[in-house]
């Protein structure tokens, strides 16, 4: 074998085992429980429900609501997390008063994945086609997108409030864009806002691969 070729070979292996060496690892299953991180699987409706007010922030005004819940449902890997409904109320902004509505529902293709970070989050949750309108004053805006947030299980010491033993996610600055509305609309919308997650009997929700 020429001395190029041989070169050639070994460079082509050398390669294949670098690529293998840099390759991710298979992403961890993701499941749901009832009760412990060990009971059984659940798959059904999930509620949520704030802690804490609500906020939205836009280049024209800032705003709140003290109540916001959200029903839905899920499977047991964590896929369809799909919003049914989902109320606001006691909205205010620096504007004035706020009529806040979910619209397009049913917010479909949202999952909870368990991917916990050491001193932090347990894994993340996504609402997928999350779209809410605004209106204050008479000016109206459609805001929409996916926000991803931190999920954390009942026992984890980092969760948003830690007086609260249930399952619970926090979005920070989640991003969404408008969709229709007023030319005074901003284009852009900030959400954050922290919630405790039970299923829909009250049951205890924990996330586990």
């Amino acid at each position: 074998m020429s001395r190029v070729r041989k070169l050639a070979v070994a460079g082509a292996a050398s390669a294949s085992v670098l690529a293998l060496a840099i390759a991710p690892a298979s992403a961890a299953t993701t499941t749901i429980h009832s009760g412990s991180q060990t009971g059984p699987l659940y798959s059904g409706g999930v509620v949520a429900t704030n802690l804490g007010n609500v906020s939205v922030v836009t280049s024209l005004s800032n705003a709140t609501c003290t109540s916001a819940i959200q029903n839905g449902t899920i499977n047991s890997d964590g896929t369809a997390l799909n919003v049914t409904s989902a109320s606001f109320t006691g909205c205010t902004s620096s504007l004035g008063t706020v009529t806040v509505t979910a619209q397009n529902l049913p917010w479909t293709g949202g999952s909870v994945v368990y991917a916990p970070v050491s001193g932090g989050r347990d894994g993340t949750i996504t609402v997928a086609h999350y779209t809410v309108g605004a209106t204050v004053f008479g000016l109206s805006c459609v805001y929409s997108g996916t926000l991803t947030g931190d999920g954390f299980n009942p026992n984890n010491s980092h969760r948003p409030d830690t007086s609260v033993a249930q399952a619970q996610a926090k979005i920070t600055n989640g991003t969404v864009s408008k969709l229709s509305g007023s030319a005074l609309c901003p284009g852009t919308a900030t959400v954050t806002a922290a919630f405790k997650l039970v299923g829909s009997g009250g049951q205890q929700l924990w996330a586990a691969s």
